[in-house]
Formats: structure tokens, sequence, C-alpha cells
């Protein structure tokens, strides 16, 4: 394959890319999660946000110039960008670079969807020169080469390259869903249809956009302008932009797909409260999908130092412990049990309290004799000595936010506590 015999073209087909992440969006379906962050922003897997994954994916790409386009509340991930991510060199061309939308002269608006954002910012595109743009998502969970994809794309003398996966077709409902030919030409991307156009030969299987575009970058700027002249648009890559783009240019599909067995490779969009609550769960399986140990495709990101996780009391029935569990740094598991459970960090759980398939963000305190079961905490809530969550759902639904599938959401808030300061 051409890919295995020239790694130098990949190198050098990266280093021509500038990556550019949508991280303005709010992400209403994941109800209070997001009332005081931007989705890309919220924690995820013990110690990550959602963020690091597209950025990680950069960099282990040898793609080191990344843009990041901010709007709604937007302060806990510039603060974790800054943070965490300044150490590529500028004097070497890298960057990890921040565009919160802005008032422009000819245009004082916010960014009116996905393909505006990246219009208002065509000055700042042309400054850095690429070759080609790629777009990213940035609030979705995978590990992926971005460098096979743009070769991919260059190969083929597309104007825009689609990444793409599988999902079964009553999962595609959320997606735009994509028709693609043989020799990998996207004829049709439809917006979230209410029935999904199955795969040829797998019924039950349904292909959709992942939200990841290589452009050429002049290709780019003409779709574009061409998209601000449209009145009637909504202003949107996948309603407005690529629909257009298919009817009378070149757009490919990029298959994600596992490099060593051809497989469907690992893939979330963690857009619900119940999907955000699968993954991370997934993760304390003994042998999961996203393997977070893999040295060779690390995920970076920044980590407050703390010290190590501790688990105290050795008295009958007031054993600190954590089974199937994943605990991070500076948690105390004080004569409490802890199963199936993602903690993530500077989490106590007092004496006698017992968390069961729960996700607890940072800066959680499950007092004495509590009892949570299938929830998600969200960071800085204090959870009264006592309380039970996950054990009556018609009483959970009078005090928090239950699931269509069950899983209870706790905010400070719902508590009548101040909202911490939200990291």
């Amino acid at each position: 394959m051409f890919l295995e015999s020239n790694p130098r073209f990949v190198s050098r087909l990266t280093r021509e890319t500038l990556a550019l992440i949508m991280a303005g969006g709010r992400g209403g379906r994941l109800s209070s999660l997001t009332d005081w962050r931007t989705k890309p922003a919220i924690p995820f897997g013990g110690k990550f946000r959602l963020i690091d994954f597209p950025l990680s994916n950069c960099i282990n790409s040898g793609i080191r110039r990344v843009g990041i386009l901010t709007q709604y509340k937007a302060h806990s991930l510039i603060q974790h960008v800054q943070r965490g991510w300044g150490f590529l060199r500028g004097e070497f061309g890298e960057f990890v670079e921040l565009i919160p939308a802005q008032q422009r002269m000819d245009k004082p608006l916010w960014y009116s969807g996905t393909a505006d954002s990246v219009y208002q910012n065509i000055d700042i595109i042309k400054a850095h020169d690429p070759s080609y743009v790629l777009i990213l998502a940035g609030d979705h969970v995978y590990k992926m080469d971005y460098g096979a994809m743009i070769a991919r794309h260059a190969e083929s003398g597309a104007d825009v390259t689609v990444g793409c996966v599988q999902v079964d077709r009553e999962q595609a409902r959320a997606f735009g869903v994509m028709s693609v030919e043989e020799d990998g030409r996207v004829t049709a991307l439809t917006e979230k249809p209410a029935d999904p156009e199955p795969m040829p030969g797998q019924p039950d299987q349904a292909l959709v956009s992942m939200g990841i575009y290589v452009f050429n970058r002049d290709y780019l700027f003409q779709a574009l302008r061409e998209d601000a002249e449209d009145f009637a648009s909504s202003r949107d890559f996948g309603r407005d932009l690529l629909p257009r783009a298919i009817a009378r240019d070149r757009v490919n599909a990029f298959l994600f797909s596992d490099p060593v067995t051809g497989q469907q490779a690992y893939w979330r969009d963690v857009g619900t409260v119940d999907a955000f609550y699968r993954a991370n769960q997934e993760l304390i399986q003994e042998e999961p999908e996203l393997n977070l140990y893999d040295q060779e495709w690390p995920i970076w990101t920044y980590q407050a130092q703390l010290p190590p996780a501790k688990f105290i009391l050795d008295e009958e029935g007031q054993r600190g412990v954590a089974i199937d569990s994943m605990v991070s740094g500076g948690n105390i598991i004080a004569g409490a049990e802890v199963r199936r459970s993602v903690l993530f960090s500077q989490v106590v759980v007092e004496p006698g309290a017992h968390v069961e398939a729960a996700v607890v963000l940072p800066g959680v305190t499950v007092e004495a004799g509590s009892r949570i079961h299938g929830a998600v905490i969200d960071e800085g809530c204090r959870i009264p000595a006592g309380t039970a969550i996950g054990e009556d759902l018609a009483a959970d639904r009078e005090r928090f936010h239950v699931t269509d599938g069950g899983v209870v959401l706790v905010t400070a808030e719902m508590l009548g506590q101040e909202v911490a300061h939200v990291r």
C-alpha cells in the first residue's frame, strides 16, 4: 500500500495540515452537565476531558498546528487547554491556539453554525497557510491516526473527505447518514433521518459521519463563501455545505477501522447522559475496547499535582475498598465500598458509604452511610449522610434528573448547594 511504503509522504501532509476543533457548542442533550461548561470540557475516563481525545490524536498523528473554536461557556475549557497544552514550541511552527468567537467588523454576530465558525476565521486560516484543513468535533471519544485519512484524501484527488463509522441503524438516527459508492464516493448525506439507509448487504447497519472532514484549503474557502451568501443556509457542515459539495464535487468517504484487524474501531459519541455513563462504565471492563494504557498512542491531558489515592480503615464492616473500579489521584476511600465505578480526582467516600456502578466527577464528597447506584454525580457535589440515590427512581425524579435509561444525574444545584467552580 502506498501509505505503508511512504511514511515521509504522510509526515509531509500532516505538517501541511491545520486542524480546527469545533468546541463551541453546548450539548443540550447532556442536560445539566453542560449548565456551566461546554461539552468538550466535560471530564471523562477518570482524569481526562473530552477535548483531550482529538487533541491527542492530532499530536500523535504529527499534526502540530491546531486551532480550537470556542463559544459557549468556554472558561473551564480555555483554562484546561492553557494549563495542559502549552508544551508545543511556537518557534517550530507548533501551536494549540484558542480561537474564541469575536465581534467582526463586517459581522457582529456569534457563530451561527459549524460552517459559520470556520468562515468567520478565514483570515486566521490564511495566515497559517495550510495545504489542507482538518475539521474535527471536540466531543467524541476515540483514538485515530489522522495521517492515514489525509493521505487517502490527497491520493484520491477528492475535494473533501469525510470520516465515517458503522453503527446500528437505530443509533444512526442521531447522526448524519451517508450513502457511498464502491469507489468511496459519497452520493448522499442525510442529517438525523427517521429511517436511516442501511449499508449494502448489512441491513442492520448504517454508515454515519464522524464529523471529521479533510478539505483542500482553497476549496474550503470557496465553499464557505458560497454558504455564507446562501440566506437559506443554517451554516452547518452536515446540513448545508457538505450536501451541496456532494451534489456537484468530489466528496469521498474514509471508513475508520482498526488498522490491524480491519474491524470497526472504537468511537463513541457521548452526546447524552446515558451515552456518557455507558462509555465511562465500559472503561472498567477487564479488557475495554478503549485502551487508556496504550503507551504507543497516549492520551495527553493536564493533571493537577495530587497525592495517590488512599484506602483506609481495616475494621470488620468498615474497610476502604474499590473493586472493578478506576480511582484517581487525591481520592480517599475511608471505610467505604466502591464497586464498578469511575472516580475522578479528589473524591472522598466516607465510612459506611456504598458506591456502585457510578461515575463520580472531581471534588465530590460522599458522606457517611450514603448509597449510590447507577448515577452520575457532577463535580463538587456533597452527598449528605445517609442519602440513597438510584434505589427508588420515582423518588429520584422529584429531586434529580433521571434519564430514559434509568441513570440518575445529580448536580450541586439539585442538592440545593452552591455550584462549585467548574474546572
